[in-house]
């Protein structure tokens, strides 16, 4: 067990935090009458109803920070900044023609989406074919930046290698080489359900794995196959609304007492909506609130608390990165342009107050994959004086080395 640390984000700390912010500041995008009469627009398509909600609601509010902020100061190159968002009800189809519609009919000159690595691949194909910067905050699967790579696609969440990369020796360590996996039934989780494969048989482990639609809610049979498989960890691998059913169904199976769990994502949002009892085991967080000592990681966390009074999560930074990496490629291209705004996203540098961590945070030129420091540790219940504090970073795993350029598959071709 990882001990866990004093002087966590406590209610007192977060209430003080929100209050030097000021709430002015938070308030959702508003239109900024000294701008440009003309605005910059951004497309933003997530699936705000359906089992990724949960994921996708805190998504769409820290790209509407980010898009408050950025107006509040001036807006980008003068011009105000109008964010305009979607839902894709979790559905290809729908997301598919959410972003036409914001592409033909909204003339949006950047698109972004989706948390469902099946719908952000299919919307970027069509952003691809439109001629428009696309960024992806939040859908993991490995082709997107891998061997379907596009010039246009850029991506701020990690591939399921990274992911899995970063936490399977913990697990390993924690639990030992014989596992169970339930995994979702699209894109995201084929891609995890091999990334886990590559690393744990490397190590010389043996896993069975079972896909389960990401709509699932009733694991019972599952499980009952996972107990008779005799793992020493049962890997949830599901996600949103899906991933809190399993949690909560294996610790009401009494599987907890048998063996451990882990994941390579157990998300801040799907911590806290568990029991206790199911506020355990070992995964990977793409960014994390506690980070004592990095420049203004706690006004971020502030901001986040003040204008919607919730934690701030990984989801949270994916917008509100997304967004800020769009206004930095529009005002270092001086355009609209995807292929001039594709080319000065290649190799960018997020500056402090955007990549909110201690080392270097950039798109790798040759895949369009954000580079970040992956935060691997454990999870675990709250203090009572700090109910957000849940998770304990034991490892810090660069990225770039968890998954190096060359083994990506991407071959990045721009237009002639």
């Amino acid at each position: 067990m990882v001990q866990r640390k004093s002087g966590g984000f406590g209610r007192r700390r977060v209430l003080q935090g929100a209050a030097a912010i000021g709430a002015s500041q938070l308030a959702a995008p508003f239109i900024v009458s000294a701008l440009g009469e003309t605005p910059i627009k951004i497309g933003f398509v997530d699936p705000l109803t359906g089992s990724l909600s949960i994921q996708a609601v805190s998504e769409v509010q820290g790209a509407k920070l980010a898009t408050a902020e950025i107006n509040k100061k001036g807006g980008v190159m003068g011009r105000e900044l109008q964010l305009l968002v979607e839902d894709s009800a979790n559905d290809v189809g729908t997301g598919v023609e959410k972003i036409r519609k914001l592409i033909d009919k909204d003339h949006v000159n950047i698109t972004m989406g989706d948390v469902n690595s099946g719908i952000a691949y299919a919307i970027s194909q069509v952003a691809t074919q439109k001629g428009i910067l696309h960024i992806v905050p939040g859908g993991h699967t490995d082709p997107i930046t891998g061997t379907a790579c596009a010039w246009n696609v850029f991506r701020v969440c990690n591939t399921t290698m990274m992911d899995a990369g970063a936490v399977t020796g913990l697990l390993i360590k924690k639990y030992g080489k014989k596992w169970f996996m339930i995994s979702p039934d699209y894109a995201y989780g084929h891609s995890l359900k091999q990334s886990f494969q590559h690393y744990l048989t490397a190590a010389g482990g043996t896993f069975e794995n079972v896909y389960m639609p990401i709509s699932a809610s009733d694991y019972s049979a599952t499980l009952i196959k996972a107990k008779a498989y005799k793992p020493d960890v049962l890997i949830n691998n599901m996600g949103g609304l899906a991933q809190i059913d399993l949690a909560k169904q294996f610790v009401q199976f009494g599987m907890n007492k048998d063996m451990g769990m882990g994941a390579t994502l157990y998300e801040l949002e799907a911590i806290l909506a568990v029991p206790p009892a199911a506020q355990s085991g070992f995964a990977s967080m793409e960014w994390w609130w506690d980070q004592p000592g990095v420049p203004y990681v706690k006004e971020f966390v502030a901001a986040i608390y003040n204008a919607y009074k919730k934690p701030a999560s990984a989801r949270h930074w994916f917008g509100y990165v997304a967004i800020h990496s769009a206004k930095l490629a529009v005002e270092k291209a001086k355009s609209l342009e995807g292929i001039k705004l594709a080319h000065a996203m290649e190799g960018m540098e997020l500056p402090p107050e955007v990549a909110l961590q201690k080392k270097k945070v950039y798109y790798r030129a040759g895949d369009h994959e954000l580079m970040p420091t992956i935060f691997a540790g454990e999870v675990h219940p709250p203090a009572k004086d700090s109910p957000y504090d849940v998770f304990t970073t034991e490892k810090w795993v660069d990225a770039n080395k968890v998954l190096p350029l060359a083994d990506t598959g991407c071959h990045m071709k721009f237009p002639a």
